[in-house]
């Protein structure tokens, strides 16, 4: 990193938003040498979207055939799968199951078969009645059919982000976190960002903003699309409810959403949602009575048992749709600009390929990409149930008693484990932090036994 002569830091590449796919390219940016830098309006990264969504690891085969969108899940699917085992990052292939309720949704299942097929999925099966019902006993009456597709799973939604951005930054990114975009200014071969209170200089822009990407791309003299907020609302079930489904259960999507599904989650809860709601405020993440209501109406269709389940937890999502279908991806190279926009529900999924193509198309409009010799790994610590976790692990504690003394034990977490995160490259500045990088305060309880503890060794870090 330079600096001009106004004593402004300077960079090749800034990327603006710190969610999943922001942290993604800023990870892919780290590869190579060049100047890089990640400004986040809030205090952590990953604070937006992608802190609030389904965790579903999505193959792609419902995506529109020839879409962007359908291109980036399917180039993505492989690397982050990979990128899961090198890193410890808690995924589950447990195949997801399309049911068809109805004779109208019965008769779209070979369209669908079609749209995957050509969409590169090949792992899928029509199922009758029976082989649904032998597959999942516990589903509600009424299911005519359904699309058996293998290679759908699920994964830890907080440790992606977590782990692209700590690889980024210990590969030389320079992170600029609470630090809200205020002013853009062009002049020859150069932006000027005012962010945080500070100003910075940079060749490149990344707006990879999330639900800020259209006023970002204003700000750039730009209006190709316009961010209209959907908010989704869903509700986690206790791990008692996870004997209930072996699947993800999908069902028919529609024009406007996915819909509504059932599935298990990596910590051993089930979840159910979301609902699909077109807002105004980005920031209304509230949850309803009305909403939640009509979760338990289509929950008691689908899987009757998780009516009589307890609840841990509800939350709501804003998922950032647009005017338009597809991803809103545009490389304008004659001003060094990179437009990430309108990544949806996919993008945790589609993130690694995204990062790939969008670095790739800013190399072919002129950024000089040099890969480096070496790169400085990381590891994310095990939060799945089916990974060995350190209250589990006895060859852990015997070298150091902490990882024995639980904490959250709701969600099993130990002292050890929360010492740790403040030693990594991005400790936690706040409780939501500390929650998201071990699961504490996740559990039944909501940390209404633990929280005490917790802050204590929050404040005992400050």
């Amino acid at each position: 990193m330079s600096s001009n002569c106004s004593g402004a830091p300077r960079f090749d590449v800034a990327v603006i938003g710190g969610g999943v796919v922001g942290c993604a390219i800023a990870r892919t940016l780290s590869h190579y040498r060049l100047d890089a830098c990640l400004i986040e309006a809030q205090a952590d990264v990953g604070m937006g979207t992608s802190k609030a969504n389904t965790a579903i690891f999505h193959t792609g085969f419902d995506a529109a055939p020839e879409s962007l969108e359908a291109t980036l899940l399917r180039k993505s699917y492989p690397l982050l799968r990979k990128y899961c085992d090198a890193t410890g990052i808690a995924y589950q292939i447990n195949g997801a199951l399309m049911i068809a309720w109805n004779q109208e949704q019965l008769d779209r299942l070979p369209e669908i078969e079609d749209n995957a097929q050509r969409n590169g999925v090949d792992r899928i099966e029509r199922q009758s009645a029976e082989e649904v019902y032998a597959r999942e006993p516990n589903i509600g009456p009424g299911a005519l059919g359904g699309l058996l597709i293998r290679e759908e799973g699920i994964l830890c939604p907080f440790s992606p982000v977590l782990a692209f951005a700590s690889e980024a930054k210990s590969n030389g990114v320079r992170f600029y976190l609470d630090a809200p975009v205020r002013t853009i200014r062009r002049e020859p071969d150069t932006y000027r960002i005012e962010s945080g209170g500070q100003e910075i200089s940079t060749t490149w822009i990344v707006n990879a903003a999330g639900l800020f990407s259209d006023e970002i791309d204003r700000l750039l003299g730009q209006n190709r699309f316009r961010i209209t907020p959907r908010k989704g609302e869903l509700i986690v079930y206790d791990k008692f409810a996870s004997s209930l489904l072996h699947h993800t259960l999908l069902p028919i999507p529609s024009a406007k959403t996915k819909g509504v599904l059932v599935c298990p989650t990596v910590y051993g809860n089930v979840l159910l949602g979301p609902t699909a709601e077109d807002i105004d405020d980005k920031m209304d993440t509230e949850t309803s009575v009305t909403g939640l209501e009509s979760l338990f109406e289509k929950g008691k269709a689908i899987l009757p048992g998780l009516m009589s389940e307890e609840i841990t937890s509800t939350y709501a999502g804003i998922r950032a749709a647009t005017n338009e279908k597809d991803y809103q991806i545009h490389i304008d190279g004659g001003d060094h600009y990179a437009c990430v926009g309108g990544i949806r529900s996919t993008g945790l999924s589609a993130s690694m390929g995204i990062a790939e193509y969008v670095v790739e198309k800013m190399a072919c409009s002129g950024l000089n990409l040099r890969k480096k010799s070496e790169i400085e790994p990381i590891k994310v610590p095990p939060l799945g149930e089916n990974q060995l976790r350190p209250y589990r692990n006895n060859d852990l504690i015997r070298l150091n008693a902490d990882y024995g003394r639980i904490v959250c034990h709701c969600e099993k977490v130990t002292r050890g484990e929360l010492i740790d995160t403040f030693l990594t490259e991005l400790p936690p500045p706040n409780l939501d932090g500390l929650r998201r990088r071990t699961r504490c305060l996740q559990g039944r309880c909501q940390g209404f036994y633990c929280q005490a503890e917790v802050v204590a060794l929050l404040r005992g870090q400050d």
